[in-house]
């Protein structure tokens, strides 16, 4: 279902429509010379949509200034086309209108249609104009020229969406200002920064060049003459391998041609930085390895933080008031004051009112957990949380499978060690992504039956959280005992739920992957559930040949949950409903749950019997706490500010 956020206004948000842009789509382009005789490509668009502004004021946590926030709206250059009316043509007299709101009415549309793929880079362009038409407009208020625009404005590429930037920005100084090439090359390299957020090579956009000419004809050009220059450069530095000239080209020539939006934001950017240590190695030996061997001074970490003032102040008011009672409110400011938590870990009555904290958020969401699935639930259960989107490189299919096998334990009467537990679901599968929607059903199927089966008693509830969005992951952080972050290692850049639960004092069992690796190193390996496989063992195991039929066949838990949904036991017999799952689990498990399922199983053997132990699990919990203030989000800003964007804070007088 949609999310009609506007249906009934936003009281926050300030309409700006005497600040408006219009964004070129389509036309093509026509040699030609300006005043002075210099040569200068024109484009001749077929049609353009209006970009209105939208502000919204953010204020800071205890802090005297205010930030803006400005979103453009789309629509149309004219509302009405009467010559349309007049000829009987109704509905093309409001076509226009109506195509062009449409391209901010759904953020990150269905791509796997051309029609998506098509409105889709139309979406991330028109924002991205819209943004820079902005901060050229304000910068020309005070300065005479473009020269120093860099000075002034950092840009930040947010993963691959928005590098259409650094085409729309040689475009503005050039084509709209008059700079010379060398000019406006030499402020768009200094404007941008690039963030990559994936390990995924699929998740590294590509448009193809046909689409490219089609919309962006101007933008073509640009980047074929970037390119050009580009490997002109490599090819002088690197005389004789064309193999990294034709991995480095800005366009894939590989069958269909493509422009790669990630090399276009690594030749365009000054710096280029991952979000995890973890993330950032990867990147530099494998993802973007050609780059950092040609310019090494580019790469850096920053890994991800997160902000405590929404994710614990506001999310988990109990324990905050705790933890405040204890230390002080310092921390919320400075959240490596945490430390200070530590001697709390061995304080009986500071681990009561702990674990007294922490039963009072899992009724809270007991009862949403209730009113929305009609399942009821144990608060003295361990809470086993996995919420995040559904991919099948974050294996909430390997949890399944571990419910199945937990479930046959339990119908089989070997319930020794084993603590009631509520196994809790949420998250949302991209429009097009067929088998990440196939394991939401899987997941919902499996609840069915565990929760209607009344062998299972109190021992095992499962539940799927409805419409999982940031508002209601407030309510399931502070509810977790256990964090699940077990992605196959070396496909996760970083995450940040792994950060919230931590914070909110739930243990997380999970790989060596993202931001995981760093959370062990500060909370301690004794306080963390650690499993599975690491980012070089899969390569190795990848290199080897492997067989997931082997790995099934050695794990009986593992085969036998894998035959009972194959046989029909969650699917009213339908033996074909879950078989593309299956089979793919079964001829390729391209993200190794087959091989990490052994050590899964076994490390949440583990987890139980710890939380049975309830004054250690509740020392685990604080010490989590006390060792998490790396992961703060002030922290992760101070770096980008000192590393990345070269700025000072300011005093508000």
């Amino acid at each position: 279902m949609a999310d009609q956020w506007l249906r009934k206004g936003n009281p926050w948000e300030i309409p700006r429509p005497e600040i408006a842009y219009d964004v070129p789509f389509g036309g093509h382009t026509e040699g030609g010379f300006d005043e002075s005789g210099r040569f200068r490509p024109r484009w001749i668009p077929d049609r353009f949509v209006r970009g209105v502004a939208y502000d919204t004021m953010i204020s800071g946590y205890d802090s005297p200034s205010v930030i803006m926030l400005r979103l453009f709206r789309a629509g149309a250059t004219t509302s009405f086309d009467f010559r349309s009316f007049n000829a009987g043509d109704y509905y093309g007299a409001v076509h226009d209108k109506i195509g062009s709101e449409n391209l901010t009415k759904v953020l990150y549309p269905n791509d796997e249609p051309q029609a998506g793929k098509q409105l889709r880079l139309m979406q991330q362009f028109f924002f991205v104009s819209c943004a820079l038409q902005d901060m050229i407009r304000i910068y020309l208020q005070r300065e005479s020229d473009l020269a120093g625009f860099h000075e002034k404005y950092a840009v930040q590429l947010n993963d691959t969406h928005p590098s259409i930037g650094v085409a729309e920005l040689m475009r503005l100084l050039m084509d709209v200002h008059g700079m010379e090439w060398e000019a406006a090359w030499t402020v768009t390299e200094k404007t941008f920064c690039y963030t990559n957020h994936t390990l995924l090579s699929e998740a590294l956009e590509k448009w193809s060049v046909p689409l490219f000419q089609r919309l962006l004809p101007r933008h073509l050009e640009i980047i074929l003459e970037i390119n050009r220059r580009f490997l002109e450069g490599v090819r002088g530095a690197y005389p004789g391998d064309e193999a990294l000239v034709q991995r480095l080209s800005l366009i894939d020539e590989w069958g269909e041609r493509y422009v790669r939006m990630a090399n276009l934001a690594c030749v365009g950017s000054r710096r280029i930085n991952g979000v995890a240590q973890l993330h950032t190695d990867l990147l530099c030996e494998q993802v973007l390895c050609d780059f950092h061997r040609i310019s090494p001074e580019k790469f850096l970490n920053v890994t991800n933080g997160v902000t405590p003032r929404r994710f614990v102040v506001q999310s988990n008011p109990t324990l905050a008031a705790l933890i405040s009672a204890r230390i002080g409110s310092g921390w919320i400011k400075d959240l490596s004051s945490f430390r200070e938590l530590e001697p709390a870990a061995g304080d009986s009555a500071f681990l009561g009112a702990w674990h007294g904290a922490k039963l009072e958020n899992k009724r809270l969401l007991g009862d949403i957990i209730r009113r929305q699935t009609g399942v009821a639930v144990d608060p003295a259960s361990l809470f086993d949380v996995h919420v995040k989107r559904i991919h099948e490189y974050k294996r909430q299919h390997m949890n399944v499978l571990h419910v199945i096998s937990l479930y046959n334990r339990i119908c089989r009467g070997l319930t020794d060690g084993m603590p009631p537990r509520t196994v809790i679901f949420g998250g949302k599968a991209a429009p097009g992504y067929f088998m990440a929607k196939l394991i939401i059903k899987l997941i919902h199927s499996v609840a069915d039956a565990v929760n209607g089966d009344p062998r299972v008693k109190d021992l095992l509830r499962v539940v799927f959280l409805q419409n999982y969005n940031v508002k209601n992951a407030q309510r399931v952080y502070p509810a977790a005992d256990l964090s699940e972050q077990i992605s196959t290692a070396g496909k996760e850049a970083s995450g940040t739920g792994n950060m919230k639960f931590s914070m909110n004092g739930a243990l997380t069992i999970g790989t060596l992957d993202g931001a995981n690796v760093e959370i062990r190193d500060e909370v301690g390996a004794e306080n963390f559930f650690l499993f599975g496989l690491t980012a070089d063992d899969v390569a190795r195991k990848r290199s080897e040949g492997y067989r997931p039929q082997e790995a099934i066949a050695a794990d009986d838990g593992l085969r036998e949950a894998i035959e009972m949904i194959e046989g029909g036991r969650f699917s009213r017999g339908d033996r074909g409903l879950f078989r593309p799952l299956t089979e793919s689990l079964r001829r390729r498990d391209e993200y190794m749950l087959c091989a990490d399922f052994p050590s899964y199983v076994d490390c949440q053997g583990r987890v139980g019997r710890a939380f049975l132990n309830e004054r250690e699990w509740l020392r685990m919990s604080v010490l989590n706490v006390a060792r998490i203030g790396k992961f703060s989000s002030d922290r992760a800003v101070r770096e980008y500010c000192e590393s990345v964007w070269n700025i000072e804070p300011v005093t508000i007088d």
